[in-house]
C-alpha cells in the first residue's frame, strides 16, 4: 500500500514516530532540565535555511543544530512559550514547527535574520526600517518580489555612522526587531578591526601611523609596508609616515582588512560663507549630516536624486574653499553656473579651470585631467583646500585620474550613481574618497522622488543578411561590435518614436558609425565627442527649451554633460559596455516626473542579447522593473500601416 500523502506535508526523518512527535513534554517540564541550553530563534532560522523550508519536524531541527532528539523537542517547546514560533499537528505526520511571523506574513513587516550568511530578508519593510538597515548593511537586491536582501559586509561596518559599537547595536536591534547575538559578535569583530589604526599629526609637524597594539603594528602594518611608506619605527606601536604616502598607506591596510582612522590636522583652507538657497530633501540632508559626522564620504544615488545639490549642503557644511573635480569642461560649466543659482556665492567667487578657462578662485571647478598635470598641479597644491569634490568618482582609481585624489584638503567628498567598476577597483574609491553615504534606490522611488521609468529589453531581427553573415564569421569583439550596429535597429528606432509621437527622445549609440547612420536616416543632429563645444551647448539648450525634441547622442553623454530631461531613452548599443554605463544610460529618465520609458535594443540570438540583460540585473537589483520583449517585424509593419 503506497503512502498517498500531500506533496506539501513536511518531510520526515527515518527514526522519527507519531509517538516521539505527539507526546513532546509540557513546557513545565523544562525548568527541571539543568543541561539543556535554550534555544534561539537565530538558531531555529538557521535550522530553516539548512532545510530550505521555513516548518521544520523536531527531527529536523535535531538534524541541522546536531541535538538529541528529545533535547530538541524540548527546546521547541520553549520557544513556543515565549511566542516566537508555532506548533501544528498533522493527522499522518509528526507535529511541525515555524516562525509566528508566518501567521500575518502578508499584512507587515517581517525581518529574517541569517547569522552565518550575515544576510537579512525583509518583507514589507517600513522607511524606518529601511533607514536603520542603511547604516550597517548594503541593499543587494530590491525588486521587493521575494523581500529586499541586505548583506553586512565588513566595509559596511567599517563605515557605520556611529562613535560607538553600542550605538550601532541599538541601531542593529531597532532595525530587526531583536537581537541577533552571533550577527552581533560578528559586527563587533568588524567594529574593532575599523579601529585598530589612525594616521595623526605629529606635534612636529609630520604624519604618524598609530596602532592599537604593538601585536597588530608588528603582524599586520609593518609586514604590509616598507620604506616607500615609512621612514621608521618611533616606537612599538607608531612609524613615522613618508609624506605624499598615505593615500597609500589607507589603500593597502584597507585591502588586508583594516581600515586607517585619518585624523591628521589637515588646513582647513580659508574660510568662505556659503549659504545654500535650497531646501534640501530629507534624504539629502540626512547625507549632508552622515558626511558632516565623518568628514568624507561618497553620495550614491540614482542620476535625479540631487547629489549636486547635497554637495552644496556639504560645501555650505565645511564653509571653506572649495575644488570641485569633474570628467569634462562642460561639467564645468553647469556646475559653475548651479553654483551660482542654488548658493549665496556671486560668480566672482566661482572660477573653472580646464582647456577653455584657466581661473583658480574660492571655489574653482576643474577637470580631473588637468588637475593631475604636473605644471598644473602646484597651482592647486599651493592652496589649502577646506573640501574637495569628486564628480563621478567611479573614475578616481584609474590611473589617469588617480593623481588628483593626492591634492590635500581637510574634508573630500565623492558623487557616483553607480560606484562600480568592471576591474573591481571599486573598494579603492571608497579608500581614496571616503565611505559610502546614500539611499536605496527603491525607497526613492517609493517615495516619489525619483520616478521609476519602465525598462524594456528589445531583441531585434538583423536588418540584412549581409551583417548576419558577417557575425558568422567574426571572432570575439568582433562579433559584439557587429550585433550593436545591426542595420536592423534603425527601423525599430523608427517605430519607438512613432509609437510615442509626444515623447521628448534621446537615442543613445556606441559606435559614430551607427550615430551618423541613424542620424541620416531620422534628419536630427548627431552629438558626439567631435561636436564643437559650442554647437553640443545650442542642441542641448534646444532640447531644453523644447524646441527639439529629438536628440542622437554617443558616449559622450554618459558623464560628460549634463542631458536634459527626456521622456523616452532608446539605448540603440552600448551597455554592453559595462555596468555603470547602463546605469548612467538608463538613468537619463530618472527625474521627478513620471512616465518614463527606456527601450534597450539587442540583437536578437547574439552575444550582445547575452551582455544586455547581464547588465541590466545590476539595475534589476537596484529596483528596477525590467521587462524583455522579442520584435516581430511584420507584426510592427502591420501596426505601422494602421
Amino acid at each position: 500500500m503506497t503512502d498517498e500523502r500531500s506533496p506539501d506535508a513536511p518531510d520526515t526523518d527515518d527514526h522519527s514516530t507519531g509517538e516521539d512527535a505527539g507526546d513532546e513534554p509540557p513546557a513545565d517540564d523544562l525548568e527541571g532540565e539543568q543541561e539543556l541550553e535554550e534555544l534561539s530563534l537565530d538558531e531555529f532560522h538557521d535550522a530553516c535555511q539548512q532545510a530550505g523550508r521555513p516548518v521544520l519536524t523536531a527531527a529536523s531541527v535535531a538534524q541541522a543544530l546536531e541535538l538529541p532528539h528529545e533535547t530538541a523537542s524540548e527546546a521547541l517547546v520553549g520557544l513556543t512559550a515565549r511566542g516566537d514560533i508555532e506548533r501544528l499537528a498533522v493527522e499522518t505526520d509528526p507535529v511541525v514547527w515555524y516562525p509566528s511571523e508566518l501567521e500575518d506574513l502578508t499584512d507587515r513587516e517581517r525581518v529574517v535574520v541569517f547569522p552565518k550568511r550575515r544576510e537579512i530578508i525583509v518583507d514589507r519593510p517600513e522607511q524606518f526600517t529601511r533607514a536603520q538597515l542603511s547604516q550597517f548593511a548594503h541593499l543587494a537586491d530590491g525588486n521587493g518580489e521575494d523581500g529586499y536582501r541586505y548583506v553586512v559586509r565588513p566595509e559596511d561596518i567599517w563605515q557605520a555612522p556611529h562613535d560607538s559599537f553600542e550605538g550601532l547595536a541599538r541601531t542593529m536591534r531597532q532595525a530587526l526587531g531583536q537581537r541577533s547575538n552571533a550577527l552581533e559578535e560578528w559586527v563587533e569583530s568588524q567594529w574593532d578591526r575599523a579601529h585598530q589604526f589612525r594616521l595623526a599629526t605629529h606635534e612636529d609637524g609630520y604624519t604618524v601611523l598609530e596602532a592599537k597594539t604593538p601585536e597588530v603594528m608588528g603582524n599586520v602594518a609593518r609586514q604590509k609596508l616598507d620604506e616607500e611608506h615609512v621612514h621608521a619605527p618611533i616606537s612599538e606601536t607608531e612609524d613615522w609616515v613618508r609624506e605624499g604616502a598615505e593615500a597609500a598607506i589607507k589603500r593597502i591596510l584597507y585591502e588586508a582588512g583594516y581600515p586607517v582612522q585619518d585624523h591628521r590636522d589637515l588646513e582647513a583652507g580659508e574660510s568662505l560663507s556659503i549659504d545654500l538657497e535650497v531646501r534640501l530633501r530629507d534624504y539629502q540632508q540626512t547625507w549632508v549630516d552622515r558626511f558632516a559626522e565623518a568628514g568624507e564620504g561618497v553620495f550614491v544615488g540614482p542620476p535625479g536624486s540631487g547629489k549636486t545639490i547635497a554637495a552644496m549642503g556639504a560645501m555650505a557644511h565645511v564653509g571653506g574653499e572649495t575644488l570641485v573635480l569633474v570628467p569634462s569642461r562642460d561639467l564645468a560649466r553647469q556646475w559653475a553656473e548651479s553654483i551660482a543659482e542654488y548658493t549665496s556665492l556671486e560668480p566672482h567667487q566661482i572660477g573653472q579651470y580646464h582647456g577653455g578657462r584657466k581661473e583658480v578662485r574660492p571655489v574653482t571647478i576643474a577637470t580631473y585631467q588637468i588637475a593631475g598635470m604636473d605644471r598644473h598641479r602646484s597651482l592647486f597644491d599651493d592652496r589649502e583646500w577646506g573640501l574637495v569634490v569628486f564628480d563621478e568618482c567611479q573614475h578616481v582609481p584609474s590611473d589617469v585620474y588617480r593623481r588628483s585624489t593626492h591634492l590635500q584638503s581637510r574634508h573630500r567628498l565623492g558623487l557616483s550613481a553607480s560606484p562600480i567598476r568592471e576591474d573591481d577597483r571599486q573598494t579603492e574609491i571608497f579608500t581614496l574618497v571616503g565611505p559610502p553615504i546614500g539611499t536605496d534606490w527603491e525607497a526613492l522611488f517609493e517615495a516619489g522622488f525619483v520616478a521609476e521609468p519602465e525598462l524594456e529589453i528589445r531583441y531585434v531581427p538583423w536588418g540584412d543578411d549581409e551583417q548576419q553573415n558577417a557575425y558568422v564569421s567574426a571572432d570575439g569583439r568582433e562579433k559584439y561590435r557587429i550585433a550593436a550596429k545591426n542595420r536592423g535597429k534603425i527601423d525599430d528606432v523608427r517605430y519607438l518614436l512613432s509609437a510615442h509621437p509626444d515623447s521628448k527622445a534621446i537615442v543613445f549609440v556606441d559606435y559614430l558609425e551607427q550615430g551618423r547612420d541613424l542620424a541620416a536616416a531620422l534628419d536630427v543632429p548627431f552629438l558626439s565627442g567631435e561636436t564643437p563645444h559650442h554647437e553640443r551647448r545650442r542642441l542641448l539648450e534646444e532640447f531644453r527649451r523644447n524646441e527639439r525634441d529629438l536628440l542622437i547622442i554617443s558616449r559622450v553623454g554618459d558623464e560628460g554633460i549634463d542631458l536634459p530631461t527626456a521622456d523616452l531613452a532608446i539605448i540603440a548599443s552600448g551597455l554592453g559596455g559595462s555596468r555603470r554605463q547602463g546605469t548612467q544610460r538608463a538613468g537619463r529618465t530618472m527625474r521627478p516626473a513620471g512616465g518614463a520609458l527606456v527601450y534597450v535594443l539587442a540583437t536578437y540570438g547574439t552575444r550582445e542579447e547575452d551582455f544586455a540583460r547581464k547588465q541590466l540585473q545590476h539595475l534589476g537589483r537596484k529596483g528596477m522593473t525590467i521587462r524583455e520583449q522579442t520584435v516581430d517585424r511584420s507584426r510592427e509593419a502591420d501596426s505601422g500601416d494602421e
